[in-house]
Order: structure tokens, then sequence, then C-alpha cells
């Protein structure tokens, strides 16, 4: 279920399609985010499952399925 939302954002804030996002790809080489698209994403996830995620762990975030870990330990 992260999964899914969390494509949706990067969808969003990326502008690529839903279908292209997997688990292995990586925000920068695969999707193309910049330094700020990543941090829209992650303002993003905060919003869409109501969570604070400290900056230091933001940073070291770079493959979707990394950021899936952090919503799910977030959430728990």
């Amino acid at each position: 279920m992260e999964f899914e939302k969390l494509k949706k954002i990067i969808a969003d804030v990326l502008n690529v399609d839903q279908n292209e996002i997997r688990m292995e790809s990586t925000f920068v080489d695969d999707l193309g985010a910049d330094s700020l698209d990543v941090f829209q994403i992650i303002m993003g996830i905060e919003e869409e499952f109501d969570i604070e995620i400290p900056a230091e762990k933001a940073e070291n975030v770079a493959t979707v399925e990394q950021a899936v870990e952090m919503i799910k330990t977030a959430l728990n």
C-alpha cells in the first residue's frame, strides 16, 4: 500500500508514468530527480502519510525501496 501511494507522489513530482517506477528505481539515476525533486517527494510523503521524516534520514534515501522502508518505519 505504501508503494502505491509513493508511486503517485513520485509520478506527480517528477511527471513520470507510474508504471516506470519500481522498488529498485533510484530517484536520481533512474527517474531523473534532482535534490529539489527529492525534497518535494519527501514533503509529499510527510503530508500523505502524516509522518515527519528527519532531514538526516531523508538525505540518505536514494531508491524507492529505501523510501518505502522509511515510511514503514515511521508508521510503526
